[in-house]
């Protein structure tokens, strides 16, 4: 074999991730011919230029497929290529979705059925759904997950959204109802009315249970979200069935007002790199992860405005003791590794939530649903109530994370 064929099966092997002499071989049996073409011109030549990353190169190519369209079999292809180089299935329908404003409706309908067939087959998990919701002053994006069983509220890291949930949202809502939103100033909701204090993101949780007819839930907060669980068990305690407190404080840092000054002087761009080396372990920055880019780009588009007023709300948290008589199942999960709220952060907070138990999480950071998800869901299904909807031995399997 000369060099452009052997050049070739290997840009061909590392772009889609499968062996070109199994992948190909109907090609060869066909054209023996253009199966040398493509391996000899296109894939040692435009496809193994190293100026395009296999991530970039997969997803230019499922977008022109997409564009084109009457191009199926080559779309499966190149989307099991972008699975294969870390896409998740979220961005490939993203993608998809994106086109349909320039390349029309029915090409991205076939495109989202070519997908959804690649996906299946994966046995991967459908998108998460969900749908806006009108509250006092604002609206706000709401996925619920689970029909029956106890009801159970997640509330998300400051600068993220609801999403940062998604990879474990599916496990709970295994006998249990599971509502995630974005919380005032995030996400759907970045147009509402800046926050004074956390007060008014603790009636923002009260106004969620109203509108979906529920006089309580099973409430979870990470970081700010841990932030806004406490001030709502404070202000709200008989809406509050048990407490989870992870990755957050009960204690004001002086760094908030510091991060909100400096996003109001520098801008979101400036923020990236303290955040993520606060939210990451270094090999999960390292690998890029799903987690790492959506956190980066949800940094990067932050309001100025909207992010420092919760910096600033963050900053007047006040329920240090109010939890005493809490009266409450309440559980503190902590990451062994986390740089911002640490072992030596939460495990005192349990002196001051009477009855709470604490479990710390190995190896976890700071963003433990975007890094080490698997643990997390795990923690949490042990303390949280569930309805049986099978018998025992025959729960569903954990879905595969799709953020």
């Amino acid at each position: 074999m000369n060099a452009p064929l052997t050049r070739g099966s290997r840009v061909f092997g590392e772009l889609t991730g499968h062996d070109p002499e199994t992948t190909l071989a109907t090609i060869h049996r066909q054209s023996p011919q253009m199966h040398d073409w493509l391996l000899r011109g296109a894939f040692s030549q435009p496809l193994a230029d190293p100026r395009l990353a296999g991530r970039d190169r997969e997803l230019a190519t499922v977008a022109m497929l997409t564009a084109l369209g009457d191009t199926a079999p080559q779309l499966r292809v190149h989307l099991d290529a972008a699975l294969h180089h870390g896409v998740t299935a979220d961005e490939l329908r993203a993608l998809v979705e994106h086109a349909s404003v320039y390349a029309g409706f029915p090409r991205a309908l076939n495109a989202l059925s070519t997908l959804g067939g690649l996906l299946h087959e994966r046995d991967s998990a459908w998108p998460v759904p969900a749908r806006r919701v009108d509250l006092s002053d604002h609206s706000t994006e709401l996925s619920q997950v689970g029909n029956t069983g106890p009801a159970v509220v997640l509330l998300h890291a400051l600068g993220l959204s609801w999403h940062m949930w998604e990879p474990v949202i599916r496990d709970l809502a295994d006998g249990r109802r599971v509502y995630a939103y974005d919380l005032r100033g995030h996400g759907s909701a970045a147009e509402a009315p800046v926050p004074a204090d956390l007060t008014t993101l603790a009636d923002d949780v009260r106004a969620v249970l109203d509108h979906e007819g529920l006089s309580g839930a099973h409430v979870v907060g990470l970081s700010y979200g841990g932030a806004v669980a406490q001030t709502f068990a404070v202000r709200h305690r008989e809406s509050v069935l048990s407490l989870t407190l992870a990755a957050t404080t009960d204690r004001a840092f002086p760094s908030f007002e510091r991060r909100a000054s400096a996003v109001e002087t520098d801008g979101p761009a400036a923020q990236v790199a303290s955040s993520l080396t606060r939210w990451f372990t270094p090999e999960a920055l390292a690998e890029n992860s799903p987690g790492v880019r959506y956190a980066r780009d949800r940094v990067l588009r932050g309001d100025p405005v909207q992010v420092a007023a919760a910096w600033r709300a963050f900053s007047r948290i006040d329920v240090e003791g109010k939890l005493r008589g809490l009266g409450r199942p309440a559980l503190l999960l902590c990451g062994e590794r986390d740089a911002s709220t640490g072992p030596e952060v939460m495990r005192p907070m349990t002196a001051r939530i009477p009855g709470s138990s604490y479990v710390e999480l190995p190896g976890a950071p700071h963003m433990p649903t975007l890094e080490t998800p698997h643990l997390v869901a795990q923690a949490l299904d042990e303390f949280l109530p569930r309805v049986d909807a099978a018998p025992t031995g025959t729960r569903t399997p954990p879905h595969r994370a799709q953020l």
